[in-house]
């Protein structure tokens, strides 16, 4: 009896475990048959997605392919070829304002690169391009898509390796971009960390990759993972860097691995080829004072492209035959477009005006008027007023800030001291009025000649040439010392219609010869006097005296 209640036992038993199977079994057909049908109906939605296509917007449609769609960027694309085209190619740091063409360039640059018989570049070399702004910085290292990561078994969808207790390392960009270009987008935004381990990597051309489930001597680690964490992961690459901010704010210890290059702002030369490129491509009908007009109002070829195409649009929506210069006034009063500043220089003579020169962005010249009154008053009962400058200045340093008065200020102050010193003007006994009418707040010591030559005609009532431009820093001991970015301001001069621009005698290059147009190099303001004037200042001095 014992014994058939044990086979009884047995025999549920047995079926109860039996039927557990046979429900695991149904479930797990039921839930692969869930899973098929869900994806199925998921690929077929893709698909339909996939069938869905929208016209390519112009701007991308217009995207620079070869060196001869590169516009403006002549100087840029030459050094860019110069530093890639060779045996042992540079890294490289872009400068310039958005739209320019960097990027495109860059890719140009690359392809022909790799056509060149002195590259190490192949036809395999890739272009990896990322943007910092978007890169994700995780101090904990769980994902860098820049340098790489490593996937320890703990975490979700770690899969074989998981299962297996094995990290899994994940290449990032730098090892993607092994034999060719890493470009990245606004370099400068990287975060303090991510620059310095970038750096680390320019030096050792590969990624080293650590974690503590790693265990060099566990013999069910696949070869590939001994590899990796021994050898490090390959990235031997060129980077390539483009950046909108000036070139104090990149670290210098990634500019002294790389060399700069400076994309300049575009002119309205330059805008109008881009305009009429897209016109002869796309076959579009538009009149010629509306064509005319855009590059009045874009800042960049990306604009330019971008108001052609609203216009485009609107001509379809009003079903009109061709583009009116009244579509382009509209879409300039709706995208509140602001008109370029395009200065050209008058040809009179002019008592109190001068025209200084500066850099407006990261390599964009430009032409600032300088305006100067003087009048004599009662002894002592001058004063001095300045106008249009940034009257003061902020200095970040490592651990500290300090303010001090503006470079364009001390320059005034510079001219001050000079005029007492070395032509006897008592600038106490006149209402003096330095003025910067651009709208453009100044700031920097280079507009020293300027100023000096606009007060100079003020006070002793010499007319100035309006066809002339100067740049250069004044002392006090009438010295005129050399300042930056003057290649950018010759040709602002030269395109604003200057016959001759005055520089500072060390800033004389052979190469301005070819820019056509008459430079002055000058070492002292007496030189600056002789050719705006001819004639000997000590005697200008005493007439004045004995008037």
């Amino acid at each position: 009896m014992i014994e058939g209640l044990l086979i009884g036992v047995q025999i549920f038993f047995s079926c109860v475990i039996g039927l557990y199977f046979l429900i695991q079994l149904r479930n797990t057909r039921q839930s692969k048959t869930n899973l098929f049908n869900d994806s199925q109906e998921k690929y077929e939605k893709m698909q339909r997605m996939r069938y869905i296509k929208l016209t390519q917007p112009l701007t991308e449609k217009m995207r620079p392919k070869s060196e001869e769609d590169i516009i403006g960027q002549e100087d840029g694309l030459l050094a860019l070829k110069t530093a890639l085209c060779s045996p042992n190619p540079q890294h490289i740091l872009i400068y310039g304002s958005p739209g320019v063409g960097k990027t495109a360039a860059a890719r140009i640059a690359l392809e022909m690169a790799k056509k060149c018989e002195l590259s190490p570049f192949t036809s395999t070399s890739k272009f990896v391009e990322i943007d910092a702004t978007t890169l994700r910085f995780d101090e904990r290292s769980v994902a860098d898509p820049l340098m790489g990561s490593v996937h320890d078994p703990i975490y979700q969808g770690a899969g074989a390796y998981g299962q297996a207790g094995v990290p899994q390392p994940k290449p990032g960009a730098v090892t993607k971009a092994h034999g060719g270009v890493l470009f990245i987008d606004e370099i400068g935004e990287l975060h303090q960390v991510q620059m310095n381990k970038l750096l680390k990597v320019l030096e050792d051309r590969k990624v080293y990759l650590e974690s503590a489930y790693y265990s060099s001597s566990d013999e069910h680690t696949p070869p590939y993972i001994h590899d990796v964490f021994r050898n490090g992961l390959p990235a031997d690459f060129r980077l390539i860097g483009a950046t909108t901010r000036s070139r104090e704010e990149i670290p210098p210890a990634l500019r002294s691995r790389c060399v700069e290059i400076f994309f300049k702002d575009l002119d309205e030369e330059a805008i109008m080829k881009i305009v009429e490129r897209v016109i002869d491509r796309e076959k579009l009908s538009i009149e010629s004072d509306a064509k005319e007009m855009i590059p009045d109002y874009a800042a960049n070829g990306r604009e330019a492209v971008s108001i052609l195409q609203t216009a485009y649009n609107k001509m379809l929506y009003d079903k009109q035959s061709n583009i009116k210069k009244a579509d382009i006034e509209w879409i300039v009063k709706s995208g509140r477009y602001s008109k370029a500043l395009h200065k050209k220089l008058n040809t009179g003579y002019y008592i109190g005006k001068v025209n200084g020169l500066g850099v407006m962005s990261t390599s964009a010249g430009m032409v600032l008027e300088v305006q100067a009154v003087a009048k004599k008053v009662a002894s002592g009962k001058g004063h001095i007023n300045i106008t249009g400058v940034i009257e003061e200045e902020e200095l970040t340093m490592q651990h500290s800030k300090a303010k001090r008065k503006s470079m364009a200020y001390s320059s005034l102050e510079n001219v001050l001291t000079l005029m007492k010193t070395q032509y006897q003007i008592d600038y106490e006994d006149y209402y003096i009025h330095v003025n910067f009418p651009s709208g453009i707040p100044v700031d920097g010591p280079s507009a020293g000649i300027a100023m000096f030559s606009a007060l100079y005609s003020a006070l002793f009532n010499e007319p100035v040439p309006g066809n002339i431009a100067m740049t250069g820093e004044v002392t006090i001991h009438g010295e005129v010392y050399p300042v930056g970015g003057v290649s950018e301001k010759i040709l602002a001069a030269k395109k604003a219609g200057a016959k001759a621009v005055i520089i500072p005698k060390e800033n004389m290059q052979g190469t301005f010869a070819e820019l056509g147009i008459e430079i002055i190099p000058a070492q002292t303001v007496k030189e600056v006097v002789s050719y705006l004037w001819d004639i000997p200042i000590t005697q200008k001095a005493e007439n004045i005296l004995h008037a």
